[in-house]
């Protein structure tokens, strides 16, 4: 159908010179690309569907102007939705977007230009997060800096169609493939450390891009929108590199003329393009270390544009928390700042000051086969802690208060500058011997100057309590299966102990874990979108 829309405008036959390489890199595409999928067989996200229809409905004059080809994983929420809008359209756009349940995220890093908003949306039924950039002008460049702007709006716009199978208006294929050659010799640079990092993959794309071009496109046509967004002269050479034998990063000489003759457009001179980019891309670098390793309170991606904001999933052990948290953070962090914070003292990851006590803690419970009274897991041996194991409690309770009050703290500047703060867990002081609870209530003889040194730390909590609050709720059967090794007496103290917990100046909201985990996660999601 696209064949014939070509042929429909008087484009010429495509050049059979390039028939061999064309099927070489339709055979990898076929076997590799996602996007090879037919539309029946590939999903399409509702939430996204729902948006271009009202942009339909308006009029809203815009089309996606990256690769077709890739369209259905777009679809799919596979990849970023690019659309550009009409300058004229882009309160309307905008408009359509909040009512859509649609939330902007600008960008930390890459300090987004005026001409560029980003979106997020929440398609439910998928669970997949949207991601959806609005171009009012059309910028091109490195991805941490798209320094050139290129004045072709309206007639990328003008020449825009619908696509065949997709709800949504595209690129012309005469336009994508000058497009595409006029953004590989802008985009395709050692110097973008985004590019360098995904350098094979990102030419592949090109060259794959570049194939099934050539192949449906026609080089009269081509030469003749070069010549009219261009000149003449570099309207051959977009020719050559499209239709050309070497990829078009290799292609030294044509991707220096377009880059001179489009210096013209740029929005930074050459020393200012270069400092701005070496300084975004130390911020990028920093992030990425920041987001693996050093996990501390500073935003580094996107953050929410009406600032951070604290989610605690509570719950007893067996409830899902370590879950539900790890499946928050995979589906949020990805496009949007989380900084994941575990209070408690099991399996999450432990502080500096946590992590020697951790790992010297199998050899203190080889010591005490049979726990005292006081314990929550092991077998139990019905009498209270003697002083060995009470001196112990208490260099344990003081270095757990001192973690949770670091904590805390990073999860208070967190929300300051903008992060999503997930906890497993959270400090609290209203049931003694609860697992969240101060640990000295089960040492009668902790002196008193260490139990104020320890509840001040969870005083401090109750002063900044989550934003929202989710409740695991499980019964002690299921506790129980979950956790073998936790004494039943202690699951049905807790199971009880929960539902009586409070946080009064937070939303709490209850979340029955006895369901199948699909159904908890598409709860528990529901709730933090509300939240953003």
């Amino acid at each position: 159908m696209l064949r014939t829309t070509a042929i429909e405008r008087g484009d010429s036959a495509p050049d059979n010179s390039l028939d061999r390489n064309c099927a070489e890199i339709k055979s990898i595409n076929a076997t590799h690309d996602k996007s090879s999928r037919s539309p029946a067989e590939a999903p399409i996200l509702p939430r996204l569907v729902a948006v271009l229809q009202e942009f339909h409905r308006h009029g809203i004059a815009y089309c996606y102007w990256k690769s077709s080809r890739c369209l259905q994983a777009v679809f799919a929420g596979e990849g970023d939705v690019d659309l550009l809008i009409a300058r004229e359209d882009q309160h309307r756009a905008q408009a359509i977007l909040f009512e859509q349940d649609f939330k902007r995220f600008p960008s930390v890093v890459r300090h987004d230009p005026p001409a560029i908003l980003s979106f997020l949306g929440y398609d439910e039924p998928s669970g997949q997060l949207i991601h959806l950039h609005l171009y009012f002008r059309l910028l091109v460049g490195e991805r941490l800096l798209p320094n050139y702007r290129l004045p072709w709006e309206g007639v990328i716009l003008a020449r825009a169609i619908h696509h065949p199978t997709l709800p949504i208006r595209t690129l012309d294929s005469t336009a994508e493939a000058v497009l595409l050659v006029v953004r590989a010799c802008l985009e395709l640079r050692r110097s973008d450390p985004i590019a360098v990092r995904g350098w094979g993959t990102i030419t592949r794309k090109f060259a794959l891009d570049r194939a099934e071009l050539a192949a449906r496109v026609g080089r009269a046509a081509v030469h003749k929108l070069a010549a009219e967004l261009l000149n003449e002269t570099l309207a051959d050479c977009v020719v050559d590199a499209l239709y050309g034998e070497r990829p078009l990063e290799l292609q030294v000489r044509i991707r220096r003329h377009i880059r001179r003759y489009c210096a013209a457009y740029r929005s930074y001179g050459g020393f200012e393009v270069r400092a701005r980019s070496i300084m975004r891309a130390g911020l990028w670098i920093a992030g990425n270390l920041n987001k693996h390793f050093l996990h501390l309170p500073r935003p580094w991606n996107r953050s929410a544009s009406g600032g951070g904001c604290m989610v605690a999933i509570i719950g007893v052990d067996g409830s899902g928390k370590s879950t539900s948290v790890a499946t928050m953070r995979a589906w949020l962090g990805s496009k949007i700042d989380v900084l994941p914070i575990y209070f408690g003292t099991g399996d999450g990851r432990p502080s500096l000051l946590l992590w020697p006590l951790k790992l010297a803690l199998p050899l203190m419970t080889r010591m005490f086969k049979n726990k005292p009274n006081v314990a929550s897991h092991g077998k139990m041996s019905g009498h209270a802690p003697g002083l060995f194991y009470s001196g112990l409690m208490i260099f344990w309770a003081i270095a757990v208060a001192l973690d949770k009050r670091a904590k805390l703290t990073a999860a208070l500047r967190g929300t300051n500058q903008g992060l999503v703060v997930l906890t497993d867990r959270y400090p609290q002081d209203q049931i003694l011997r609860f697992n969240d609870g101060p640990l000295l209530a089960r040492v009668p003889v902790a002196p008193g100057w260490l139990r104020r040194i320890e509840a001040a730390v969870y005083a401090r909590a109750r002063r900044f309590p989550p934003d929202l609050v989710i409740k695991l709720t499980v019964s002690p059967e299921t506790a129980a299966k979950r956790e073998p090794s936790m004494d039943p007496m202690v699951i049905r103290e807790r199971v009880a102990a929960l539902e009586h917990l409070v946080f009064p100046r937070a939303r709490v909201v209850c979340v029955d874990a006895e369901q199948p985990l699909p159904d908890v996660i598409r709860a528990v999601k529901r709730e933090i979108w509300r939240l953003l």
